[in-house]
This record gives C-alpha cells, structure tokens and sequence, in this order.
C-alpha cells in the first residue's frame, strides 16, 4: 500500500511539474532596451493572437489618446522584419468598432503601412490598429514597429507618437 501511494504521489508531482504552453501572447509585460534610447513612455502596448514564428498572426496595436485629430496612421518596422502583411485585412478601431478607411497601403519596399480613416478620429480618442492575416517571420526576435500620426488641415507631416516592440519568441 505504502508504495502504491509513494509512487502516486511520485507521478502526481511529476505531471505537476510539466510546462504548459500558451495559445496568445498578451501585451508586452517586462521589456528591456539596450540602449535607453525608447523611454517608457514612448513605449506602445500591444497584443498578438500567436506570437509564433513562421504563424498566421493578428496584431493588435494600441495608440494612446492624442491631444490632435488623426487623419492618418502610419507604421515602420525595420528591414530585418521578414513577416508579410495583408493590406485587405488592416483596420481601424475605435472602441472596439471598426472606423470606415479610405485608403490602405502597404509600402514592402520602404517598410511602411499607411491607414487613412474616411473621417478624422477625434482628439483623445484611444485608437487600435488591427493587422490581421500576418505572417510572422520564420525566426523570432523583437522588432521596433515605429508608429506616427497625422492632424487634418495644414500640411500632413506625420508626427512621431511611440514605437511597439514586438516579440516573435520561439516556443
């Protein structure tokens, strides 16, 4: 009896033990920047459906309230990203709503996404840019996704706002 309980209590302790895997990958939590230049407060959150290498993923890009109007979103993302974006399939959101877009375009040779809402979205208003259909890269690593904003009226010049870094980890 008493190894029967032993050697229960031995393989209770060892399934306890195991490694469970997560399905998402929720915003970012500690992140460490080699050189300060990011400060947290330029640091965007965000949130991944896979966070996979070599996966079909959807990002969730959060911008923070804004004290213009935003006619226009633009991101950049470094020329060692190797993932592939789907411009049908990148939206707008405003409280969980889709905004209507005009124009959506995916510049692969400058690395540069552009979203233009048919309307500006108002001062602070919190916007998320959902980019789904992508295909992650075939290695990971973390990635500087550079966002910036546009106010109607005057001349356009996008204006610099925060950066998501972005991890693809091998799991």
């Amino acid at each position: 009896m008493r190894r029967i309980f032993s050697g229960l209590a031995l393989i209770g302790c060892l399934a306890l033990g195991l490694p469970t895997t997560s399905l998402a990958q929720p915003n970012p939590g500690f992140s460490f920047n080699w050189n300060g230049d990011l400060p947290r407060s330029r640091q965007l959150s965000y949130r991944l459906d896979s966070g996979n290498p070599n996966r079909w993923d959807r990002y969730y890009l959060k911008i923070r309230p804004q004290k213009l109007a935003i006619s226009q979103v633009s991101i950049s993302y470094p020329d060692y990203y190797r993932g592939k974006f789907d411009s049908e399939a990148m939206d707008l959101r405003v409280d969980g709503k889709n905004v209507a877009v005009t124009k959506v375009n995916w510049d692969k040779t400058n690395r540069l996404i552009e979203l233009m809402p048919a309307e500006a979205i108002p001062a602070e208003t919190p916007v998320e840019v959902v980019l789904s259909n992508v295909k992650n890269p075939t290695s990971g690593g973390m990635y500087f996704f550079n966002a910036r904003i546009s106010s109607p009226g005057g001349v356009p010049l996008p204006r610099y706002i925060g950066t998501w870094l972005i991890s693809i980890s091998r799991s």
